[in-house]
């Protein structure tokens, strides 16, 4: 980044360039969980508050006064920049709003405060993609990244005269406030897709998309009325459940592709398996575990973790491995894998499902409280064209929704190179 010139007046500076004499540049403070207190005084500030920009204002940690000044911790001031070491991104940096309790915050967050700055300039400086990337290659460990102040001081930053700082800045949150509007039209889309999607799914369990010479009655997951010809049935009256099998715990994938396709819950997406990230066993992992398969006749359901995704598979993983952490629902009768699925994805669905999932500290649904859930089932040839309606449908919420994430990204593009303008003096 120094190797870049720099518009007239500018200069390279560091952090610690920058400080006056009442300055702070310092990393949070060392609190274990012995030291804190649900009922304190003093705010802990965590990693979590420290948003790309913003401040997020999630945690709900606590110590008293008296431990504070024990541990000869910093409290933070209203506008405070604060700047996390670890990730996600690595070294983001968000302004301190200031809160109703005295604050300090963790050794992971570090802590600027100067009057020779303004601190929402150093804020999107911090944040513009030339210095992450100057923080990516100074940063550290194997397993959870992060960076240290002592490398974080030895980064350079471009510094303009103090009056073109508050310029730019100004410059840049007016774009960024049209930025702003413009995705939160989007997530209002997505939102509005989402309710699209409950009430298809809705629909089609209760009859209301196919004709009916008499009205259709309620298809909410229980004993109520449903349409002619239509009746109530449990999973376990029309198919069988069976569970995974636990995989060994060193050595299981392949680097490349083999015969042995693993798919994940964070593989399943839209009712299908992203192929994007699937996982493959290798051959001798293989040979440890009994075959558990998954067929395109099957509906899978996950039951730990996010629980109560469902839907089915591709022709091209058919016979693929199923993690241990979903279940399949195998040999139907009178009931199509489809239609199943979006009876169990409908609301009404995944309210029982909801109420099937034993609440623990890794709550989980058991395969005898799938076989339970009721599912409202209309005649074969119905489902048939409840299926085709309910994809039509769907297609075109997916292309909506692939619209609506194709303008997220591209204001996230937007955003960075404002950034990127910004500290090229371009802006």
């Amino acid at each position: 980044m120094v190797n870049r010139s720099l518009p007239d007046g500018w200069e390279w500076k560091t952090l610690e360039d920058v400080l006056d004499s009442d300055g702070v540049f310092i990393d949070g403070d060392w609190v274990e969980s012995k030291d804190q207190d649900p009922e304190g005084e003093i705010r802990l500030i965590q990693l979590a508050d420290v948003g790309d920009g913003y401040y997020r204002n999630r945690s709900n940690r606590f110590l008293t006064h008296e431990k504070a000044l024990e541990l000869g911790c910093t409290f933070l001031e209203k506008g405070d920049l604060l700047i996390a070491r670890m990730p996600d991104p690595l070294g983001r940096a968000c302004i301190f709003p200031g809160d109703k309790k005295q604050s300090v915050t963790v050794v992971d967050v570090c802590i600027v405060r100067t009057k020779n700055a303004e601190h929402r300039w150093l804020m999107h400086a911090i944040n513009s993609p030339q210095f992450r990337a100057d923080v990516e290659s100074l940063q550290s460990g194997s397993t959870r990244k992060r960076i240290s102040r002592k490398n974080l001081a030895k980064l350079k930053l471009p510094f303009p005269p103090l009056p073109e700082q508050e310029r730019i800045v100004s410059r840049i949150e007016e774009l960024f406030s049209d930025l702003e509007a413009g995705v939160a039209a989007l997530e209002r889309v997505r939102a509005g897709l989402r309710r699209y999607k409950a009430s298809v799914l809705k629909a089609a369990v209760s009859g209301a998309l196919t004709p009916h010479p008499s009205p259709a009655g309620r298809g909410d997951g229980g004993e109520g009325e449903l349409p002619e010809g239509w009746r109530w049935v449990s999973v376990g009256d029309v198919a069988e459940v069976k569970g995974g099998k636990r995989l060994p715990a060193k050595h299981t994938y392949s680097d490349e592709p083999t015969e042995y396709p693993y798919i994940r819950v964070t593989d399943f997406e839209n009712g299908t398996i992203n192929t994007e990230n699937l996982k493959y066993l290798k051959e001798e992992t293989q040979e440890q575990i009994s075959r558990y398969t998954i067929s395109t006749e099957d509906v899978y359901i996950s039951i730990a973790g996010t629980i109560g995704v469902t839907g089915v598979i591709p022709e091209i993983l058919n016979g693929a491995n199923l993690t241990e952490n979903a279940a399949k629902i195998c040999n139907l009768k009178d009931i199509l894998p489809k239609y199943l699925h979006f009876a169990l994805a409908s609301p009404s669905g995944q309210a029982t499902i909801a109420e099937k999932t034993i609440s623990t500290n890794q709550p989980k649904l058991a395969l005898f409280r799938i076989q339970q859930i009721p599912v409202p089932l209309p005649p074969l040839e119905e489902q048939r064209r409840i299926v085709a309606e309910v994809e039509r449908r769907l297609s075109v919420v997916r292309e909506v929704e692939s619209a609506v994430e194709a303008g997220l990204a591209r204001a996230s593009r937007l955003r960075q190179a404002v950034l990127r303008s910004a500290f090229e003096g371009k802006l």
